[in-house]
């Protein structure tokens, strides 16, 4: 250690516990160590750190001497040496151990958050599929029932169509009575013959479309399943992206997953997905145009066939007398009447179903707001508070209750409703009775068999 400056300026003297300057030199004492006692006798002594330290190491029964005052101060500047190195070390040890910490939970939280973007960008994609899907499907489900109605109507139709057939062989026959005089080909009979060929006509080309919608039927069901198992896959896969996505560190899910890191062999790939799921709205939305087009198809041949089967009708029915005529328009009119009454009534059936189910609805939206409320009731102290969501809850349950009797009110105005059509349905299938049997009555045998000739709505399946 240094004490004098380049000038041989005294500097400041160490602490008495540390190495003196005069260390480094061998002392020269002024006097001799006496004996101390009979027991221990001192001695001069040399070694190589404390030079001539006067004394040998005394030894009585209380204590032991072995080295000097210049050991014992170099014994503690070593330990304090030891110990400003260790301590530095460990000031060392401990600031790049900070850093590292710093720099790996940057990077962390960096690669974190680029996981978290890839994975709402991926719930998006998903989302947007899903919705193309649920609409795709929607318009199915919508076309499924439009074709399932045009093969009921079809249905309708064959059968319809045998009354025609019917009534123009019972009145040929009927006219094969006539006496012999009239027993000619005239004009009545040759309309006749024309019907029932064109019966048999109809009823063929119905048939052939009959099929062709059962055909299309199975291939929209198909194209249906394979949408939505793909988009139950869609919305299974959605809910669990967005969920990854939401967690964070600090959410109570997280557990080791052994083994996560792995790749199945039957995952696909971006460009396999979209594709996959390409073809599967390609699929749907061919066989719902091949549907409309099927549907398209049937319209015109409905509008043909009825337009030609009424018009050969009205040929034959010609001969029909005024009163016979007025009377039948009095039961067209009641039984157009008639059937729109049951659509009316089938449209306020369904109003009804709709009421209680958005009844049913706001029942579950009450019990949601009920439940918040109860569940808020529960904090303690002075988080017991009536904040601002206190009252909108408050307010909501109010809103709702007030919903539910406008609902109920408008439900029971058109339960009334139906009670009244159901009434006014009887009254005019009354009336249909009367004027038929009037019809019965009034006319000829031969007006009698024309009279059930089916109308344009029958004919037309509905």
């Amino acid at each position: 250690m240094e004490h004098r400056d380049a000038c041989g300026d005294n500097v400041e003297k160490p602490p008495a516990y540390l190495p003196q300057p005069e260390d480094d030199y061998p002392p020269k004492p002024e006097y001799s160590m006496e004996t101390l006692g009979p027991w221990a006798t001192g001695s001069v002594t040399c070694s190589t750190k404390g030079g001539i330290t006067g004394l040998r190491p005394v030894a009585d029964r209380y204590s032991i001497t072995r080295y000097g005052p210049s050991e014992w101060r170099a014994h503690n500047l070593n330990i304090f040496q030891q110990s400003n190195e260790k301590i530095c070390d460990a000031q060392v040890t401990a600031s790049n151990a900070k850093q590292c910490v710093e720099q790996t939970y940057a990077a962390a939280d960096k690669t974190q958050l680029e996981t978290t973007e890839d994975l709402k960008t991926r719930a998006n994609v998903v989302y947007r599929w899903k919705a193309e899907l649920e609409h795709a499907i929607a318009a199915n489900v919508e076309e499924i029932g439009l074709l399932e109605a045009e093969r009921r109507r079809v249905q309708r139709s064959l059968s319809i169509l045998t009354i025609p057939a019917s009534i123009a062989n019972e009145f040929l026959q009927l006219r094969s009575s006539r006496l012999e005089s009239d027993l000619v080909r005239d004009n009545v009979e040759e309309q006749l013959t024309k019907e029932i060929a064109l019966c048999s006509e109809i009823r063929n080309l119905l048939s052939r479309t009959y099929e062709q919608i059962e055909t299309q039927m199975i291939e929209l069901k198909t194209a249906k399943a394979r949408m939505e198992s793909d988009w139950s896959d869609k919305v299974d896969t959605y809910n669990i992206d967005s969920l990854c996505a939401n967690l964070s560190n600090d959410s109570p899910l997280l557990l080791w997953k052994a083994g996560a890191t792995r790749f199945p062999a039957d995952q696909s790939t971006p460009t396999s997905y979209e594709d996959f799921t390409r073809e599967t709205l390609a699929v749907g939305e061919s066989a719902r145009q091949g549907s409309i087009n099927l549907r398209s198809t049937l319209n015109k041949i409905y509008i043909n066939s009825v337009k030609d089967l009424r018009d050969q009708a009205t040929c034959i029915d010609i001969a029909l007398a005024e009163n016979v005529k007025l009377t039948q328009d009095c039961l067209q009119q009641l039984e157009k009447e008639l059937l729109r009454c049951l659509h009316e009534l089938a449209s306020t059936e369904k109003l009804i179903e709709e009421l209680r189910d958005s009844t049913k609805g706001l029942n579950n939206a009450m019990k949601l707001a009920q439940t918040r409320l109860d569940n808020r009731l529960n904090r303690h102290n002075v988080e017991s508070c009536r904040d601002a969501a206190q009252f909108a809850l408050i307010e909501e349950v109010k809103s709702l209750g007030e919903q539910t009797s406008a609902l109920l009110a408008e439900l029971k105005c058109t339960e009334e409703s139906q009670a009244k059509l159901v009434k006014t349905r009887g009254t005019l299938e009354h009336e249909i009775m009367v004027k038929r049997k009037t019809l019965y009555i009034d006319k000829e045998r031969g007006q009698v068999l024309r009279s059930f000739f089916p109308s344009s709505t029958d004919l037309s399946g509905f």
